[in-house]
């Protein structure tokens, strides 16, 4: 994929200064690189041009050669955040450089948005107080909804730092307030199966949303897709972290007020948690804009690390259970811990894709995510079998044994399909660019499932 695909045909002869504008204007749009970056690779791109028309070239076919020659921008970016961190660093505690004065007025400028969208997820999670709906007596609208309360304000930040076309931003609105109607429309039982699986596939509809959000106007394409892979992850490292020093806080703000008679109980979990937790959501975006790809190096060292482990867990228990002839007792947690390893699986899958040098000849590395691959597989179709068997007994379906079976057929064609582009991958007759393709291709499967379970669920199961 190239970074900007011009015009091949010319009614008439086009200036070489309005391709360098027009192109320009497309490098600023991406949000990534600052004035200054975009001048050092104009001067690129010029010399280049320069090249190519002493060669021989007209002015037009040397430009579009030179564009091409120049690659992804997205990879251009990463180039720049690797030989510019000091820059990265001093936007991420936003003391601004002199020197580049646009870079720092467009951080402060994000952070300020930033600012405003985390105060309206924590708005967001305390306007059902308002309405008498607490966190003590009112789990289950709170569990259902808590995703809604932060995720839309994620997805506006975003939105708004890609500059997105009205037609997006109506989309998100219509798709986040689809799922609020998903979430509450249904009069759910508090001990409602309906409301686990709502609970649990709403947060996934939601952030396939906000992928929309990330990757804008760009969705058609596969490196933006696989660019909110990569962005996906980095939140997740982030969003953790947080949520670990604010337990830490926590743990620290009880204890110390408790030590001189204060027990701030009420204040911890009903202020502090909740709404941290909601802000928590858009900071973490945030800090993965601020820093683009200084914490990108974490990849590769956790696929490296814990693919192997991965690998050796599900070949032994695929071991164990030939050895003792023992199936899979799929009741719900073993349903939801079996589900919750083929989903990591998957994960540590995309994440090494998204961090791997797509030049790059296969390797070990490559035919060891091939047998963690063929691994989850053999096991996923082990839980199918199980899962067919419970509805077919005498309980029949419940929503979360059907909820439950569409998700594995899910990952079975992707962990089928997965496995066969790896393996030609490996065998040199399939190249990179296929698997990438295909992975961030299927993100939309994923999405209609989700929605399917979130607003078809609740009914086909008469609110069960």
């Amino acid at each position: 994929m190239t970074a900007y695909d011009g015009p091949h045909e010319h009614e008439g002869p086009l200036e070489l200064e309005a391709q360098v504008t027009q192109w320009r204007q497309y490098v600023l749009r991406r949000g990534t690189l600052s004035p200054a970056d975009a001048d050092e690779l104009e001067d690129h791109l010029r010399g280049s041009v320069d090249a190519l028309v002493a060669a021989g070239l007209s002015a037009d076919e040397a430009f579009l050669v030179a564009v091409k020659r120049m690659g992804s921008l997205d990879e251009l970016s990463r180039e720049f955040a690797r030989e510019h961190s000091e820059r990265l660093w001093k936007q991420l505690v936003l003391t601004g450089d002199s020197g580049a004065s646009d870079a720092g007025t467009r951080s402060r400028r994000d952070l300020w948005v930033m600012l405003g969208a985390a105060a309206g997820a924590v708005a967001s999670v305390k306007a059902p107080a308002l309405f008498g709906l607490t966190f003590d007596d009112d789990g289950a609208f709170y569990t259902r909804n808590f995703t809604l309360f932060a995720l839309p304000w994620l997805a506006a930040f975003l939105a708004w730092r890609r500059r997105a076309r009205p037609a997006v931003v109506v989309a998100l609105v219509a798709l986040f307030v689809l799922g609020a109607l998903a979430a509450n429309v249904y009069p759910l039982a508090g001990d409602s199966q309906s409301i686990v699986v709502t609970s649990v596939h709403l947060p996934i509809a939601l952030w396939l949303v906000v992928g929309l959000a990330y990757v804008a106007d760009d969705w058609r394409s596969t490196r933006r897709r696989m660019d909110f892979i990569r962005f996906t992850g980095e939140w997740f490292i982030y969003f953790v972290l947080m949520a670990l020093g604010g337990g830490v806080l926590a743990a620290f703000l009880f204890n110390t007020f408790a030590a001189i008679g204060i027990v701030p109980e009420a204040f911890v979990s009903q202020w502090f948690l909740p709404c941290g937790a909601a802000a928590a959501v858009v900071v973490a975006g945030w800090l993965v804009e601020a820093k683009q790809s200084v914490v990108e190096n974490i990849a590769p060292v956790l696929t490296r690390l814990f693919t192997p482990l991965f690998t050796a867990a599900l070949l032994a228990f695929l071991v164990a259970v030939v050895w003792t002839s023992h199936g899979i007792d799929v009741e719900r947690e073993a349903l939801i811990l079996f589900d919750l390893l083929l989903v990591v699986v998957l994960g540590l899958l995309l994440y090494s894709l998204s961090a791997r040098d797509p030049l790059a000849p296969p390797g070990a590395f490559d035919k060891l995510q091939l047998a963690l691959v063929l691994s989850a597989l053999a096991i996923d179709v082990l839980v199918l079998f199980e899962i067919t068997g419970r509805i077919t007994d005498d309980y029949g379906g419940t929503p979360n044994r059907a909820a439950a079976l569409g998700e594995n057929v899910v990952l079975l064609v992707n962990l089928a399909w997965s496995a066969w582009l790896l393996l030609s991958f490996v065998r040199r007759r399939t190249p990179f660019a296929a698997l990438e393709r295909w992975q961030t291709g299927y993100l939309p499967v994923y999405a209609a499932w989700a929605w399917i379970v979130v607003l078809v669920f609740p009914p086909l199961f008469q609110y069960a």
